[in-house]
């Protein structure tokens, strides 16, 4: 997997401040994405144990709420794997932080993919420039989800976010 940045103190992709990895690679090449540079699976720096263990550092601040994957699509399937193992390390690592992924794919075409409940917050959908909202909250555009992944996992059913309901 390859990644673009780590963004140390981040507040406008999560709840509360946010370690942001911005990884490469994404196959849905949205009209307006904000972030076309990151689309290539190539681009970037290869994510190596140097970057994973400046992003546990980062981590690893008590006024850090979590880490929130974005990109580039976290779901990307080259990028599944390591993402959902790094998903699962910041979990043990630090239970009382939340992990939040953003996804180009919909719920219920990642909801069976083996790691998912190591995220508790999932955004997606694709970007839709003729559905963009500026005042909306963690989304760009208003067919996008914020999902609650344990209580969904739970229920068989998409729950909401409560914190936006």
């Amino acid at each position: 997997m390859n990644y673009h940045d780590i963004t140390k103190q981040d507040m406008l992709n999560g709840d509360g401040l946010r370690v942001v990895l911005w990884v490469a690679g994404c196959n849905h090449h949205c009209k307006g994405c904000q972030n076309p540079i990151t689309m290539d699976e190539h681009g970037g720096l290869p994510f190596d144990k140097a970057a994973e263990n400046e992003l546990f550092e980062a981590l690893d601040k008590n006024y850090i709420s979590g880490i929130t994957f974005s990109g580039g699509d976290p779901l990307f399937p080259a990028n599944r794997k390591e993402v959902l193992r790094l998903a699962k390390k910041c979990k043990q690592k630090f239970p009382d932080k939340t992990v939040w992924s953003y996804t180009g794919y919909l719920w219920e075409e990642v909801c069976d993919v083996e790691g998912i409940e190591n995220l508790d917050v999932l955004i997606d959908g694709e970007f839709k420039q003729e559905l963009n909202d500026n005042n909306l909250h963690w989304v760009g555009s208003s067919n996008q989800r914020i999902i609650d992944v344990k209580k969904s996992l739970a229920s068989g059913e998409v729950v909401l976010f409560a914190e936006l309901i």
